[in-house]
């Protein structure tokens, strides 16, 4: 990985010491990454605003998020991921989605409906991407009906949503805004926005909507599930406003919980082998789920790692049924999933929830 240096814009946000922390945490990695193949490509099934969908999800392998070489977010190892030299050529980034269409026509009886496209930074930032790609992906898979790409809210635009839009594929911007709460994602994620720039993407994404009669754009908030330095309870509270909070703004029609999991070169991997830190409880999640069912938008949880140390659970009995009561949930959106699983470690849970607190945590393992 190239030599993380800051960003002119990180300065002056009252970021810089978690940042140098950032920076010589990530320093530390030396495995290197081939441009021309992706990071990750897989097949699976998505809730949307028009029905579940068959996906492929295709991560991109490219410079790396631009935040994260400046030090970037407290819990995310994806810039470990990135190629050497901080940028991709364009004709690399095809070879990569060629990978992925092959990967795609080898394993799925029919092209899928969904493509989801991720870059372990900013799809729509013209440093990871190009203008020039950006096109050619999107003249690529017009033949789609639904196109997913994640970006900080900096860059999303009406222009570049038109790339897809043209095509008449209905597409949907993920934003990384992690909580809905601007302390939390500042001192607790080290993000630098605020929640009003995440409102103005979301009024990007609706003109392109207003924009065009043939497809349709909106926005899918991101939020992370128990950030470092909350407790247990404290991040069901503010995970359960936050998704209340993006439901309620003009364009965002989707909310994915991403329960934290303990990456390598991060912040979080620190406080975890120090034990200052343990991924959130499946029944939090579960719980959280619950208690946002009647909101008017989807809300859906992805559990990476579920069931390990390093990832979101219980007990490690229960861990596999709750999580298949989540994914579920997430394609019915009906919270009575979660009244079929039950585990004595449930108690061990709200004992948690009572008395957990920021400054003895974790209080069990």
């Amino acid at each position: 990985m190239s030599t993380p240096t800051p960003e002119v814009y990180e300065q002056g946000k009252g970021m810089d010491a978690h940042n140098q922390v950032m920076r010589e945490i990530r320093s530390r990695k030396e495995a290197s990454y081939d441009p021309h193949e992706p990071t990750r490509v897989w097949l699976d099934e998505d809730n949307t605003p028009d029905g579940v969908m068959r996906s492929l999800t295709i991560i991109l392998n490219t410079g790396g998020c631009r935040w994260a070489r400046a030090g970037g977010c407290t819990m995310c190892g994806y810039v470990a991921e990135s190629v050497d030299g901080g940028s991709v050529g364009h004709d690399a980034l095809m070879d990569q989605i060629q990978v992925c269409l092959d990967h795609e026509a080898d394993n799925a009886d029919e092209p899928a409906d969904l493509i989801k496209i991720y870059t372990s930074g900013s799809f729509l930032d013209e440093r990871e991407v190009g203008a020039e790609t950006r096109a050619a992906i999107g003249e690529t898979f017009a033949d789609r009906e639904r196109m997913v790409v994640e970006s900080l809210p900096d860059f999303v635009d009406r222009e570049k949503i038109a790339d897809f839009t043209r095509h008449g594929l209905d597409t949907d911007v993920a934003i990384g805004l992690e909580t809905a709460t601007d302390r939390v994602r500042h001192d607790c994620v080290n993000k630098y926005f605020d929640f009003a720039d995440f409102e103005a993407a979301c009024a990007e994404a609706a003109a392109a909507d207003a924009e065009t009669d043939d497809a349709a754009a909106g926005i899918k908030a991101y939020l992370l599930m128990k950030p470092p330095f909350l407790a247990e309870s404290e991040a069901v509270s503010d995970m359960i406003a936050s998704i209340e909070r993006c439901a309620a703004v003009e364009g965002c029609h989707t909310v994915s919980m991403n329960p934290c999991n303990v990456q390598r070169y991060t912040m979080v991997d620190e406080l975890y082998f120090n034990d200052g830190y343990r991924p959130p409880w499946l029944w939090s999640v579960a719980h959280v789920l619950e208690e946002t069912a009647e909101i008017d938008a989807i809300v859906v949880s992805d559990p990476v790692g579920h069931g390990s140390d390093r990832g979101p659970h219980n007990c490690k009995e229960c861990d596999d049924l709750v999580q298949k009561a989540i994914k579920d949930f997430n394609l019915r959106q009906d919270p009575s999933v979660f009244s079929q699983v039950s585990c004595d470690c449930e108690a061990t849970w709200e004992t948690v929830m009572e008395l957990e607190t920021s400054y003895n945590m974790p209080l069990v393992r």
